[in-house]
């Protein structure tokens, strides 16, 4: 289990102690902070970078209906400084053990929930779109549709293939394409690959541009890839532009001395 308040303490020291300067009037304001120094920089560094940490995990907390008490953080930390904290510190790691349960619970719910809406929206998709002009499918459910037909051969799941591409939600959110890394097409092996890209492209002749549309199961399954959520239903718009025969790809290189 991922402990939610892995850094709880030090961040609450870190907010505390702004709020301690702040009621003195002390605290340096967003406009006239000064970084002059090192050591000014140093100290700056570290509560900035805490209370980003401890930022998103709050407005993660609150996210899942979980409340933060933000002015009792504070006070904690305040008598915390002056010596006078009401909790035991047993009493204090059992409670932040149990937060991180109550944490690590609502995001498995969450997840679950989300993963499964994926699911269905993915198929409800999927039963629309094989119903569009130009869409084909195969036998193990991937859709496709040819943009631009190529010319030239075709490659075999052991080859390495040389593309330009988009990735996309159903939504049509892009999560990732090659203009995204510069513009430059990549080459990768065909078989290392999800399921969707590998039965995909062999479909494909050099010069082709495909749209595909990937089940969830010929993709990434129920795993959570961050910007690619549990059962998500994939769209890639993929341009083949070289191949590389397996063969020829696992030749030595020459020797120049010879």
């Amino acid at each position: 289990m991922k402990p939610f308040y892995k850094f709880s303490l030090v961040a609450l020291a870190v907010l505390g102690l702004a709020a301690c300067n702040q009621e003195q009037k002390t605290a340096a304001s967003d406009t006239n902070v000064q970084l002059n120094t090192d050591t000014q920089k140093e100290a700056y560094s570290v509560g900035a970078s805490i209370g980003r940490y401890m930022a998103g995990h709050i407005k993660e907390q609150e996210e899942l209906g979980i409340p933060v008490d933000r002015d009792l953080i504070i006070a904690g930390f305040k008598q915390g400084l002056d010596g006078k904290i009401q909790l035991k510190d047993d009493e204090m790691q059992k409670i932040l053990e149990a937060l991180d349960k109550k944490v690590n619970d609502k995001r498995q719910t969450k997840a679950k929930e989300v993963s499964e809406k994926n699911l269905k929206d993915g198929q409800s998709y999927l039963e629309q779109n094989k119903n569009k002009a130009g869409v084909k499918t195969t036998e193990s459910g991937l859709q496709y549709e040819v943009l631009q037909e190529g010319t030239g051969a075709k490659p075999k799941a052991e080859d390495t293939v040389k593309v330009k591409y988009k990735g996309m939600l159903i939504d049509g959110t892009e999560f990732d394409s090659t203009e995204k890394h510069g513009g430059e097409p990549i080459e990768f092996p065909l078989n290392r690959v999800i399921p969707g890209w590998t039965e995909g492209v062999q479909l494909m002749s050099v010069g082709a541009k495909y749209r595909f549309v990937i089940p969830a199961e010929l993709a990434y399954g129920d795993r959570d890839m961050g910007t690619i959520p549990a059962n998500s239903t994939l769209i890639f718009e993929v341009e083949l532009l070289g191949i590389t025969p397996a063969a020829e790809a696992e030749k030595p290189a020459a020797d120049a001395s010879k």
